[in-house]
């Protein structure tokens, strides 16, 4: 038996009904996870309104889908992993490179640093090594962008325990598996 599962919209409070209208009208449909989300009147404007909020920051498109690739791979999110995959597609990134920017092992090393701090953050609760911290700034990313990356690895973190604890049923192309030597 699921613990949650993808409501829809005549299942949700009015306030998420306009929320599910919003992502219609935006995306073309209510992604899983944020019908998911629906189960709480607040929770998925939550964290709908915290991730856009941070989208308004230092860092590009292309650096936030960095950003959840590497902490999807690390919290193991089926969900986010295909979900991102697909939106890092559209955002320029190849299907090789989305699965480098899961390793941290990427080529470009600004996304390399920005990466390899996201895995850290998630693998150890936020408390990364000084090294990683380093790495990130004399890539040239601010103070600005690395308080603006814990907030991106937690949204992100978020729906994938979320994703995780309720089992949600991926609707975008399933994610690649890493090979061994990636």
């Amino acid at each position: 038996m699921k613990t949650l599962e993808a409501l829809n919209r005549d299942q949700v409070s009015e306030n998420n009904q306009q929320i599910f209208d919003t992502l219609k009208k935006k995306v073309g449909m209510v992604p899983n996870l944020y019908a998911t989300a629906a189960n709480s009147k607040v929770a998925l404007g939550a964290i709908l309104g915290f991730g856009e909020a941070l989208g308004g920051g230092t860092l590009s498109g292309k650096e936030v889908e960095a950003i959840a690739l590497a902490v999807s791979q690390v919290n193991n999110c089926e969900y986010c992993l295909a979900a991102h995959t697909a939106i890092g597609k559209m955002n320029g990134f190849t299907e090789a490179q989305t699965l480098e920017l899961r390793t941290g092992n990427i080529e470009d090393a600004k996304l390399a640093a920005l990466t390899q701090l996201a895995r850290e953050l998630a693998d150890n609760k936020g408390r990364a090594a000084q090294g990683f911290i380093d790495a990130f700034f004399a890539a040239g990313y601010s103070k600005a962008a690395l308080v603006e990356l814990i907030g991106f690895v937690a949204v992100n973190t978020f729906n994938n325990f979320l994703n995780n604890t309720a089992g949600t049923t991926v609707d975008f192309p399933a994610a690649p598996e890493l090979l061994a030597t990636v």
